[in-house]
This record gives C-alpha cells, structure tokens and sequence, in this order.
C-alpha cells in the first residue's frame, strides 16, 4: 500500500516500516474514521510521546499511522482531508497521519475487513508480517493485547 503523509510525502506500507514493530489502523468511511479518532490519545500516550517529569517510564519504539483510505468516488476528497487534517488535528498526532488513495478490493479481502463502520488495526512485525488484528473502538483490554504483542 502506497499512502501519503498530509506534506505528500509517500510511505509504503509494509516496505517502508520494516525493522521495528508497526501498529496501523486503517479506516475506509467516515462513520470508522471517527472510531478510529478514538484510538488517537490513547496510542499517542502509549507509544509516541516521551514520558517527561521525574519517572521516566518505559517507552516503546514502534512505528505508528493511522491511515483513512479514500476509495472510489470519495479519493476525490483525499485533498480536502488533507487540508482539514492540518487545519484541525493536533500537530504532533500529523506525522502518524497517512492517507490512502485508491483501491480499497484487493485490501477488503487479503486483511478481511468488510464491515465499513469500523476501523481495523494490524501489528505487523519487523518483518512486516501481520502478528495481531483487532477492530472497533478503543478499549483498555484491545490496547493491552497490541502492548503484549510489541512487548514481545
């Protein structure tokens, strides 16, 4: 998968992130992207932020995107979202943001997501090799399963 960071930069998924761990979470309609915003502060604290003040805690180095994919009459919109994205999104969360354009077939069947209204997450190993799939909205318990696979 070909994506795009919000500055046009493009990242390919798994190729590009090989060597460390990978958590993505891919979303393919509006009703799932807002699901998927509620993973954003929870990842954001657990793997991308730096513990600051006196204890500083065990930090994971992973690599981390959130990426809403624009299928179809709706990849005209990839622009737009791009745009939104910048105007409206916390800045430190934009460079875990890649966009996707273009065929969603192929992606529905080999990472088996049919149901729109949710987003899908996948940790992929250093390999780049799915080794844990969840989907839906954050929980406690779905955070715990993806910390216990990249602790590993």
């Amino acid at each position: 998968m070909i994506a795009q960071t919000v500055e046009d930069k493009n990242v390919s998924l798994p190729q590009d992130v090989k060597g460390k761990y990978t958590l993505l979470g891919l979303a393919y309609s509006k009703k799932s992207e807002d699901e998927l915003n509620t993973w954003f502060n929870p990842i954001y604290s657990t793997f991308i932020a730096k513990p600051t003040g006196t204890f500083q805690g065990f930090t994971y180095d992973v690599n981390v995107y959130f990426v809403p994919m624009f299928t179809g009459i709706n990849a005209a919109a990839t622009g737009t979202a791009k745009r939104k994205a910048l105007k409206n999104i916390d800045p430190r969360l934009l460079p875990y943001i890649l966009f996707y354009k273009g065929e969603l077939k192929k992606y529905k069947e080999e990472l088996d997501f049919e149901r729109r209204d949710i987003p899908y997450f996948f940790v992929l190993d250093t390999e780049g090799k799915i080794v844990y799939a969840t989907d839906g909205s954050y929980s406690d318990a779905k955070m715990e399963s993806i910390e216990a696979v990249v602790d590993n």
